[in-house]
């Protein structure tokens, strides 16, 4: 499969930058997203997921990244309590499959999604 040029897009009530507004980046044909409002854990039911693959497909684009699916913490640090999670996180692979999405992000590390180690550290480029 060839290289395909991507946009991050947070979802209708979530970004001010809209599909429309996407559509006219020349080159861009796949946008990434997630299902925002879901919770770690919970099942992306296919009712869900085909909400946002249909507005992603009126527009031209595909959306086969999602851009993540995150991880429960009773996975990540070994509770009891994982094996119903894990099935959850297997279930949601399984429904965004049948609208064809290829790659799944997620996050591992524990009790926060992910950090900087330094938020104040100066950049070059502003």
């Amino acid at each position: 499969m060839p290289m395909q040029m991507g946009w991050r897009w947070y979802g209708e009530d979530n970004d001010p930058i809209t599909l429309s507004d996407i559509k006219q980046i020349p080159g861009v044909t796949s946008i990434v997203w997630a299902l925002h409002h879901k919770m770690p854990g919970e099942i992306w039911e296919e009712n869900e997921i085909k909400e946002v693959m249909d507005q992603i497909h009126a527009y031209g684009f595909n959306g086969d990244v999602v851009e993540s699916v995150n991880v429960h913490d009773d996975i990540k640090i070994g509770l009891p309590t994982r094996d119903q999670y894990i099935e959850n996180y297997k279930q949601c692979i399984r429904n965004l499959s049948k609208f064809g999405v290829k790659v799944i992000c997620y996050n591992f590390m524990p009790i926060f999604d992910w950090t900087r180690t330094d938020l104040f550290h100066p950049v070059g480029d502003g």
